[in-house]
């Protein structure tokens, strides 16, 4: 019982860390301090999964790192995106446990089409929607520091679009 317990504080630790990372990245109004952030935010996401044991949340999460590298240097990519998206399918495939990796799955393969296939506003909504299956995820995995985090960075998210629009409606009226 002792190992759970420390394993659990862990993972609510670790959230803490990812939630931090995660607030900084999607307040900032650049898309490449988006992306870095998000790296490492995801890195602490997968020790966070692992320390609970939900193993296609913790290999998405893993794979997320690599699919916002791949991001970063070729955006746009539908070779790349299709291959990132097999390889959550993969993943999932391999360490399946069943229904309540759904939520995971789903997160992991809406956030690869964003994040590949989009930019600015649209790509931030289809991180947002994907932010709600990670909380629901993370619901299951019994994370509370990570349903907190990630409840936390959709409504930072949806203000951050906020932001961006009036930017851009200032930008128009204003010439």
């Amino acid at each position: 019982m002792e190992e759970i317990g420390l394993r659990w504080l862990l993972g609510q630790g670790v959230s803490l860390v990812a939630l931090a990372l995660c607030l900084v990245a999607f307040a900032s109004k650049r898309d490449d301090r988006l992306f870095v952030l998000l790296l490492f935010a995801n890195v602490a996401f997968a020790a966070q999964f692992a320390l609970f044991e939900s193993w296609v949340a913790a290999g998405i999460s893993a794979l997320i790192v690599l699919r916002i590298a791949l991001v970063r240097r070729f955006p746009r990519h539908r070779l790349l995106m299709l291959v990132m998206l097999s390889a959550t399918l993969a993943v999932a495939a391999l360490t399946w446990s069943g229904p309540r990796d759904i939520p995971a799955l789903a997160a992991g393969l809406l956030g690869t089409w964003g994040m590949f296939m989009l930019s600015g506003i649209a790509m931030r909504a289809a991180l947002a929607v994907a932010a709600l299956c990670w909380v629901i995820s993370n619901l299951l995995a019994g994370s509370i520091g990570g349903t907190i985090a990630e409840s936390l960075i959709f409504l930072t998210n949806v203000i951050t679009m906020l932001r961006l629009r009036r930017d851009a409606r200032l930008r128009y009226v204003h010439g």
